[in-house]
């Protein structure tokens, strides 16, 4: 017996997988969501970018996964499969990364046992408004609960070479000339210095600053309890200073980044500088835009119904919700890069099922009503 959707889930990415295995986990039947997004395979933006960057490990951990609950992780089931306990103990120590393949591996189970095509609709939702009882996707209908996972809003290019013909986006195809400049110093332009390296080229790392060395692209302490809830008791000024920090240029510690840089440095291959040179190739490992006004339906939405923000950043309360279109009848919610505000690291796996967790508590609420 159909149903009438009880939410939305805009956003057909990996937060949109996370969101929806949550909900399914949580009682929800697929006739009961209904997800929009402009292609059906969840992973397939992440493909490609990893596809380019020749990224081959992943920096989340044995809980970066796409299943409902954080227990079996990614290292239970390398371990199980390669009868090995070896990356058990690597995850006790942190250590453990899934390769890109595993990961992808896990998209497509989480995507295959969630029953995902039966709620999957192709389509891009443009606007979202808030109306008694609800809010209205575009002419897709009423829904009284919605998530927004729109992902990063598009590649962050510096203005002066946006347009030049030597450059390309870390995350654009591309192969590497003889002399490449990486401008950029996280994880994407630690991976394209060894790329480069490795292809036989001369690198320069254009940088204004040395990048931090951390596991992971937010402080560990705030993927816990404790530190959420020392994140969410700064004020609004700390909070956005906090958010910058963790934006800062990052990748992680460890020899077999060390290693490889130290020996290009020896033979001449591998220098740094502050500005660009005349280099055949400019690579531009800048990630991503950053903050609501780069996602056309996010900014709408703020604009439409005078949204709280702060800086780059709509507010929101901890569990995610935007608090001026939330009340007993209606939630939405913000999952990804546009939640960051409830969680920091909300644009990682963890933090997309951390918004997602209280998504289906809010849901199941207004279901026993």
């Amino acid at each position: 017996m159909n149903r009438a959707p009880t939410c939305a889930i805009v956003g057909g990415g990996l937060g949109g997988l996370v969101a929806y295995t949550t909900l399914r986990h949580g009682g929800l039947e697929p006739d009961e969501i209904d997800v929009f997004g402009v292609d059906a395979d969840p992973a397939s933006t992440f493909r490609d970018r990893a596809v380019a960057i020749r990224q081959r490990q992943m920096r989340s951990e044995s809980d970066g996964h796409c299943f409902a609950t954080s227990f079996p992780g990614l290292a239970v089931r390398a371990a199980l499969r390669r009868r090995s306990v070896r990356p058990l103990l690597e995850s006790v120590c942190d250590r453990y990364h899934p390769t890109v393949e595993e990961f992808l591996e896990n998209v497509g189970e989480a995507r295959a046992r969630s029953g995902w095509e039966e709620s999957f609709h192709l389509g891009r939702i443009d606007r979202v408004r808030a109306v008694d009882g609800g809010f209205l996707l575009d002419d897709a209908g009423l829904y009284p609960h919605v998530l927004l996972a729109p992902g990063h809003p598009g590649l962050a290019f510096p203005p002066d070479l946006e347009g030049d013909p030597r450059s390309v986006h870390a995350y654009q195809a591309h192969d590497y000339a003889d002399d490449v400049a990486v401008v950029g110093a996280g994880m994407a332009a630690a991976t394209e210095w060894l790329n480069a390296l490795e292809a036989g080229a001369r690198v320069v790392s254009i940088r204004r600053r040395e990048p931090a060395r951390r596991p992971l692209n937010v402080e560990r302490q705030y993927f816990t309890r404790r530190g959420l809830a020392g994140f969410h008791r700064a004020g609004s000024e700390e909070r956005v200073a906090l958010l910058r920090g963790f934006l800062a240029p990052s990748y992680p510690p460890g020899e077999e980044w060390d290693e490889p840089l130290a020996r290009a440095v020896a033979a001449g291959r591998f220098r740094v500088e502050p500005a660009l040179n005349g280099a055949e190739q400019v690579i531009c490992a800048t990630g991503f835009c950053r903050g609501f006004v780069h996602d056309p339906l996010v900014a709408d939405l703020v604009r439409e119904h005078g949204l709280t923000t702060a800086a780059s950043w709509i507010v929101l309360d901890p569990d995610s919700t935007v608090r001026a279109l939330t009340d007993e009848t209606r939630t939405l919610s913000l999952a990804g890069a546009a939640g960051q505000w409830a969680h920091p690291a909300a644009d990682t796996l963890v933090g997309m099922k951390y918004a997602a967790r209280f998504f289906l508590s809010r849901v199941r609420q207004w279901r026993t009503r």
